[in-house]
């Protein structure tokens, strides 16, 4: 991966953090938000 590549990948992420500092930011005015993010655990044997 290039430098400029790994340059890229980081501003995409900081972007996305900055985008979701806003959310919860602007989410501590209004009523409590909860999101209930449902998860699938499968046993696994071998």
């Amino acid at each position: 991966m290039k430098t400029t590549e790994k340059i890229a990948n980081a501003k995409k992420r900081i972007d996305e953090l900055e985008r979701l500092i806003k959310f919860w930011n602007d989410s501590n005015h209004d009523e409590a938000k909860i999101v209930n993010f449902t998860t699938k655990i499968e046993n696994k044997v071998a």
